[in-house]
């Protein structure tokens, strides 16, 4: 990779609408600037609901995910595993090394493999048994192996065991924060019906369009400041004290020990804003 090639980077995410809600700011960024980004979710997300269930509802979430995809100017990728089930078995991790070795990206962005539900954790895992392995020619010989890992980077999250997440690059996502909420808000049928539902809160849903989307867009700003927040002095490293003190939104990235260990001139290279 020179520096003016364009990147090409891999967001993996458990379900429909984990890849945007953390790294959708960063993805639109990287787009804008002419560069290829491709979501994939590793289930159709068919669980993920109420009153809605099984194959439709994954075909509502696929077109969800197409929509949102298309908003941040990226490829949405939705697999067709059971939501709730996921597990990171051989069969599956062959699935992961074919997908990575047949896009030959730059960069991975992943979950970590500790978390509240187990398909997140089964994502994390999964791509980090692959990592290895994406260089070894006998495993899944049937796709081309790749000389160099790629760098890997573990998604931001809030969990602190074993390991709490120590990021080593910080986002500035304020210009295109409207565009990921409204990629989020694509959505629809987990940020206004199954997510408040789950949380006992779907009665305070607007029933309008606008209302709706001023709703989330509230909610939304609030949870994506809290990186900016909590990582303001890496802000600071990255951007200068002054510009720093007011960015409101922001993504973190911490680089896994499992891939590809990049020199400060590949993080520049790979996160160019």
């Amino acid at each position: 990779m020179t520096r003016s090639e364009p990147l090409r980077v891999l967001v993996f995410g458990a379900h429909p609408d984990d890849p945007d809600i953390s790294a959708g700011g960063t993805v639109a960024l990287w787009t804008q600037a002419g560069h290829h980004v491709r979501l994939i979710s590793l289930t159709n997300g068919d669980a993920g609901h109420h009153a809605l269930g099984g194959a439709p509802l994954a075909w509502r979430r696929r077109q969800e995910a197409a929509n949102a995809g298309s908003v941040l100017g990226a490829e949405y990728l939705t697999l067709d595993h059971h939501d709730g089930a996921l597990e990171p078995t051989l069969a599956l991790r062959a699935e992961v090394i074919r997908l990575i070795r047949t896009y030959r990206p730059d960069l991975i962005l992943a979950p970590r493999p500790w978390d509240y539900h187990p398909d997140h954790r089964a994502t994390g895992q999964v791509v980090q048994d692959a990592a290895y392995l994406l260089t070894v020619p006998n495993v899944v010989s049937d796709a081309p192996h790749l000389a160099q890992q790629p760098v890997i980077a573990l998604l931001g999250d809030r969990f602190t065991r074993p390991v709490p997440f120590a990021p080593d690059v910080v986002v500035d996502t304020d210009a295109v924060l409207e565009r990921k909420i409204d990629a989020v808000a694509c959505h629809e049928s987990q940020v206004y019906e199954w997510l408040p539902y789950n949380r006992g809160a779907l009665d305070a849903v607007p029933g309008g369009a606008a209302e709706r989307r001023a709703w989330l867009g509230s909610q939304l700003r609030e949870r994506f400041a809290q990186p900016a927040r909590t990582y303001r002095d890496l802000l600071a490293a990255r951007y200068g004290a002054a510009r720093a003190a007011g960015v409101a939104s922001a993504e973190a990235f911490e680089v896994s020990e499992y891939g590809h260990r990049p020199t400060p001139e590949e993080v520049e290279r790979l996160f160019p804003f």
